[in-house]
């Protein structure tokens, strides 16, 4: 099915107040290829998975539909489906990237890094933690990865970068998470956004939209 054609189907499943979608497109062929068609969506990268944010307002629908139609253009084949969907009533969208079992964060971490591309450049987070009782804990053993709490969930997210830029080094996410897992604090790692072989142009790194806020 064309990508425009699997859009439309998507998007006449989107509850009636949606206000962002974020979608993720699996090209049949090379990874690369389909980033650079649809770069002007500017496109996270997870694995083999783009990722794509989809705002409800006057042009981002039709923005988006015009974009994949060059992908159909340019016959750049791809499965695009709906991650999560934010709607005006909703306190906070759902997330559905692959976490780890409970367990040590650590071993977490390093199963993340090792699903991640070796080109990875910067990854945001999340860390759902099996009690609010972890949460003040995390953020003060955490503290080098300059936190910040998920409205409405017992969790706190944080970038790393895997080359310059804004972001935790890997090594020091490791000690951190070393950190909570001595203090007993327990939960699942999961990757929200990421981009591979992204240099960064005046800026100290990506800025994601996770439900109309920057990130």
């Amino acid at each position: 099915m064309r990508a425009v054609d699997q859009w439309a189907a998507i998007r006449d499943g989107l509850p009636e107040g949606w206000s962002e979608a974020h979608l993720t497109f699996t090209p049949e062929g090379a990874v690369s290829e389909a980033a650079a068609i649809l770069a002007p969506l500017a496109p996270g990268r997870v694995g083999d998975d783009l990722r794509i944010h989809v705002a409800r307002t006057a042009s981002g629908s039709e923005r988006v539909r015009n974009v994949l139609g060059r992908l159909d253009e340019r016959r750049c084949w791809g499965t695009l489906a709906l991650l999560d969907v934010t709607s005006d009533e909703a306190a906070a969208p759902s997330t559905y990237a692959a976490s780890s079992e409970p367990g040590s964060l650590t071993d977490a971490w390093g199963a993340v890094q090792a699903e991640l591309p070796p080109d990875w450049s910067s990854v945001l987070c999340q860390l759902d933690l099996d009690s609010s009782d972890h949460v003040p804990r995390a953020a003060l053993l955490g503290a080098p990865l300059n936190p910040t709490r998920v409205p409405g969930e017992v969790a706190i997210r944080f970038r790393a970068s895997g080359k310059q830029g804004y972001g935790t080094a890997p090594a020091m996410v490791q000690r951190c998470l070393q950190r909570m897992d001595d203090d007993g604090v327990t939960g699942r790692l999961s990757v929200v956004f990421g981009l591979s072989d992204a240099d960064n142009a005046v800026t100290q790194g990506p800025v994601w939209r996770v439900s109309g806020r920057s990130v």
